[in-house]
């Protein structure tokens, strides 16, 4: 999958616009497998944290299995399903509209697995702390300059920081943790 170069922004309040626009599209396409609303995950969804300019997006579903049938639906709204995520296993993982020019990612999970409470738990803990929020922004700013064209060693350097923050939480990660 072509990749473009990791460049964080400062925080934009239309980010919660393109997430509710979303959320709503996604609520009537995803309307016969999901378990609750889709939420808007990531670092978009900190107010006052950089962040890549995409908005990341968890649709708990009722049963992964089930919600096979919602790749073609999702497909033909636009959004690039990934089939060989090497999370496969657990996740869908989408994005739109393109790996060259992504707005907006989509990872849909059962809504039972661990791994739908700790992008919850991790949201929320930079949400309700400026200092660790802070503390993220300077690790991920650093950690961009040095991965700049590779995201997933971007992505793996970023979960020490993103494990601890689970940990003190009382939640241990499944796999890699995405923050």
């Amino acid at each position: 999958m072509d990749d473009e170069a990791i460049t964080l922004v400062e925080h934009r309040a239309t980010w919660r616009r393109q997430f509710l626009e979303q959320q709503a599209r996604l609520a009537i396409l995803l309307q016969p497998w999901l378990a609750v609303p889709p939420e808007h995950i990531g670092s978009t969804a900190v107010p006052g944290l950089r962040a890549k300019p995409v908005i990341d997006i968890l649709a708990p579903v009722a049963s992964l299995a089930g919600a096979e049938r919602a790749i073609a639906v999702l497909e033909r709204d636009g959004w690039l399903f990934w089939p060989r995520d090497p999370n496969r296993h657990y996740r869908m993982w989408f994005l739109r509209p393109n790996a060259a020019a992504r707005t907006h990612h989509l990872q849909i999970i059962q809504h039972d697995h661990p791994d739908v409470r700790a992008l919850l738990l991790f949201r929320d803990a930079l949400r309700g702390d400026a200092a660790l929020r802070d503390a993220y922004a300077a690790l991920k700013a650093r950690l961009a300059d040095q991965y700049r064209t590779d995201r997933n060693a971007y992505a793996d350097a970023k979960s020490d920081f993103v494990r601890s923050v689970l940990h003190d939480a009382g939640v241990v990660p499944s796999r890699r943790p995405v923050g």
